[in-house]
């Protein structure tokens, strides 16, 4: 679980790598994607930029644009330096840097809320930085909002959010671009994304950024859902890992696996797609620890701003750290939603929280937990790997249907105090290959991820 004796981030929020990608398949029937429709009033508009012609589409200062089989941008030459004083070790270094920042994107869908992610290369001596600027309904525009600066490593910078971004009319909470009060009727209707890549200055190093993108969201004031038709019968093969066994471990990383939902479930979909980490890559990491790969997780997604390894963007870039691997954290309406990607070989790693008797067989509560969608039984039961699991053997649990559905999709709930919280709205991690099947491109494109 993720601290799940303090307030989410959406609870404060509504108060105010190494081996090659292989094809695993289904165990059981399944619909077909290819029936799978995306639905044209949807309350989700994410819109990515991943291709050549994304990326020579933008504004580039000290940027260019690289062609080939995975486009992406890198830095040509140096458009200035400037000094980063890094609060969280205290020291000061100049870099070189470039821009590039997208067009604007208008909103199919004015939104109350925005989370931008990112897929990356930051080898030592260079990281990034995703700005965000959008316009209101009101006609007035955001600030430049920094969304996350951000490195695959921890030698250079300390990966962060920056907390303290306000305008009077939104905020940023950690990872998320919020309207402050939504029941005025204003809504962000556009924005554009800026890039900034850095470097150590004098060298030809470079970050090399794959894919960059952002979802708007508005999603209604809901206690519950409508309950769905089951659609879907069958299960992928994921491997299981229990946060829990890792209690103690590197407290350091918000306080050892306790609080660690979020990189276990990451990393549990990156190896299901065929990413391994070396025994270099895993010499730290104290031999005595089982499964040391989740520790690797969550040293390598740990926000240190935040403290804790919950940074939706942060997990995604984690995951594309991984050969060939993409990543992307986006809404989805429904179970079907689900269903389609699962019938197409894609697990989804979604975000929840409830009270211990709103989830049979869970055994506890919490204000914010991830856990794994891997499948649904013939009756339409969600199949789940969950990371707050006491071993990887009783990680495989089955959850009510339209109890789960409901949990994951509300906006609204009451905590065990009885005071009005939120909830996610149908959030979720999407990990995926670089070089997609037909039918895992069309399911994606079902769910508006392209």
């Amino acid at each position: 679980m993720s601290r799940a004796e303090q307030p989410s981030r959406r609870t404060v929020l509504a108060a105010a790598v190494a081996a090659a990608v292989v094809a695993p398949a289904i165990t059981a029937g399944a619909a077909d994607a290819s029936d799978a429709a995306e639905d044209p009033a949807s309350p989700v508009d994410y819109r990515s930029w991943t291709s050549y012609k994304d990326w020579r589409s933008g504004t580039a200062q000290g940027t260019r644009a690289l062609a080939g089989v995975r486009p992406g941008v890198v830095i040509a030459a140096a458009a200035g330096t400037t000094d980063y004083p890094d609060p969280h070790t205290g020291t000061t270094a100049t870099w070189e840097y470039a821009t590039w920042t997208s067009p604007v994107h208008r909103l199919s869908v004015p939104s109350t809320e925005a989370i931008a992610s990112w897929n990356a290369h930051t080898p030592a001596g260079t990281w990034l930085q995703v700005e965000l600027h959008g316009t209101y309904s009101d006609g007035t525009d955001t600030p430049w909002y920094v969304m996350g600066r951000w490195a695959a490593g921890d030698q250079d910078i300390r990966r962060t959010s920056v907390d303290g971004q306000t305008d009077g009319k939104s905020t940023i909470w950690t990872d998320t671009f919020a309207v402050d009060d939504a029941t005025t009727g204003l809504r962000l209707v556009s924005y554009r994304l800026r890039l900034t890549l850095y470097r150590r200055p004098g060298t030809k190093l470079t970050p090399t950024v794959w894919r960059l993108g952002a979802m708007g969201s508005d999603i209604p004031d809901r206690f519950t859902v409508p309950a769905s038709t089951p659609g879907l019968a069958g299960e992928l093969i994921v491997p299981r890992y229990s946060q829990e066994i890792h209690k103690g471990q590197y407290p350091e990383y918000d306080n050892g696996g306790e609080a660690w939902c979020s990189p276990t479930s990451s990393q549990m979909i990156i190896e299901y797609w065929g990413g391994r980490l070396t025994p270099e890559q895993l010499a730290w990491v104290d031999p005595a620890y089982a499964d040391p790969q989740v520790d690797y997780a969550a040293r390598f997604t740990y926000d240190y701003q935040y403290e804790g390894c919950g940074n939706w963007p942060f997990n995604a870039a984690y995951a594309a750290t991984y050969k060939d691997l993409q990543g992307v954290v986006t809404r989805l309406g429904s179970l079907a939603d689900l269903e389609t990607l699962i019938a197409a070989g894609i697990p989804a790693i979604t975000s929840q929280s409830f009270l211990k008797e709103e989830l049979t067989g869970a055994g506890y509560g919490t204000s914010g937990h991830l856990m794994t969608v891997i499948g649904f039984t013939a009756d339409g039961d969600v199949i789940a790997n969950d990371p707050a699991s006491p071993s990887d053997d009783a990680v495989r649990r089955v959850y009510k249907r339209r109890e789960w559905e409901n949990i994951w999709l509300r906006t609204k709930r009451y905590n065990a105090s009885g005071r009005v919280v939120s909830g996610t709205g149908g959030v979720c991690y999407l990990y995926f290959p670089a070089r997609l099947s037909a039918r895992q491109r069309k399911a994606l494109a079902a769910v508006g991820v392209r």
